[in-house]
């Protein structure tokens, strides 16, 4: 039977997903693993890989158009099959996708051709008043889409030095966020702790000769893993009325990319050394940045690190990553007066901000956490590979 090529869902809130670009076209040869086509969900642009070894048949959904999460977008052939449409059902569309059949070669005598277009993009030049012949469209085949007119309108108007225009994944950031600030029970938690050792920590880490390069969050991430540990309570979430803990200790950390904030996950945080962890950060981060994630590694988070030290800031507030009971926001390492011995010194000092969700952890479960937190980073004996 033929293997079919599944729009995925990669969050609970996640309804549709976009076709980006297929990477093989209908009637090549394909095999299992191989990448088929880029897909934008809720969370980030993936790439989706062949469910089988065989030819790519069936394409149904084109370059452009979302579809609800679980359809079938096309099938893989074993030799000897042929593709069968069983849903010749129009799929829903984004309001920007067009349709991808090729335009006639030649316009009616009867009726002239009308330029492809999407209702946005023509609801648009009408409003600017553009002659929609005189541009050059962006879309499949040719046609023009709503992005084309708010690039003409920026710089018409001088703002073209900035991008405003608004991809479905900084629109599903912005929903989602929404959302969990105005349906999670949230209460913050704050707290300064000597970094002294942190810092000794990651020096006597780059020391190692062939050592990877350690960065702030790789020690971070380690601390949170044995934190969790100690206090699964946290690394659970609420689900239907349910508090249901995680399956694994899987630490997220919260990326920046042109598209919107992104969360990839470091799987099984609290088994791997150091290196390793440095190791995996920096693989999902440069994924993150360049949009090569795949659907795995944003996937069964439980808890997120949200690091702000590199641009300048010293304390804020994060929102809780619904479904996820908890993240830790963190600034930069500064020198301050600290009282020490009884005497006033002057230490590295980094403030931890703990947003939790009150329906999974109370305040002093919370506080319990917080405290280890800050435990294990003025004093990580027994962390350090």
């Amino acid at each position: 039977m033929p293997a079919d090529v599944i729009m995925p869902a990669l969050g609970m809130a996640q309804e549709t997903g976009k076709v980006v670009r297929w990477l093989k076209q209908d009637g090549e040869l394909v095999a299992k693993g191989e990448p088929l086509l880029e897909v934008e969900t809720d969370k980030v642009t993936v790439e989706i890989e062949a469910p089988a070894d065989g030819t790519l048949g069936g394409v149904r959904v084109p370059e452009g158009a979302a579809v609800p999460v679980g359809t079938v977008i096309a099938v893989v052939l074993a030799a000897g099959e042929v593709a069968t449409d069983p849903h010749p059902e129009p799929l829903e569309r984004e309001v920007e996708a067009v349709a991808a059949a090729p335009p006639s070669s030649a316009a009616s005598p009867e009726r002239p051709r009308r330029r492809l277009a999407s209702p946005k993009a023509r609801r648009l030049a009408e409003e600017q008043g553009v002659d929609l012949d005189t541009l050059a469209g962006s879309g499949p085949n040719g046609a023009i889409v709503a992005r084309d007119l708010e690039a003409l309108h920026r710089v018409v108007t001088g703002n073209g030095d900035e991008d405003f225009a608004v991809g479905s994944v900084w629109r599903v950031m912005a929903d989602r966020t929404t959302r969990a600030w105005q349906e999670v029970p949230h209460f913050f938690l704050s707290r300064d702790v000597d970094a002294s050792r942190l810092g000794s920590w990651r020096d006597a880490a780059l020391r190692k000769p062939a050592g990877e390069k350690i960065s702030h969050t790789d020690l971070l991430v380690k601390v949170c893993a044995e934190a969790l540990r100690r206090h699964p309570r946290v690394n659970a979430s609420w689900r239907e009325g349910e508090i249901v803990p995680g399956i694994g200790i899987n630490v997220a950390i919260a990326v920046a990319t042109d598209n919107g904030l992104v969360a990839p996950v470091v799987h099984r945080a609290d088994t791997l050394d150091l290196p390793a962890i440095s190791v995996r950060r920096r693989e999902i981060a440069d994924a993150a940045r360049s949009g090569r994630l795949r659907p795995e590694d944003v996937q069964d988070g439980t808890f997120t690190i949200s690091n702000l030290g590199m641009f300048g800031v010293d304390t804020f507030q994060a929102i809780v990553n619904s479904p996820q009971a908890a993240i830790l926001a963190v600034g930069r390492i500064v020198e301050r007066p600290w009282a020490a011995d009884g005497a006033v010194v002057v230490r590295p000092i980094l403030t931890l901000t703990v947003a939790f969700d009150h329906r999974v952890v109370d305040g002093a479960r919370g506080a319990e956490f917080l405290n280890t937190l800050a435990e294990l980073i003025e004093e990580p004996t027994g962390l350090v590979a």
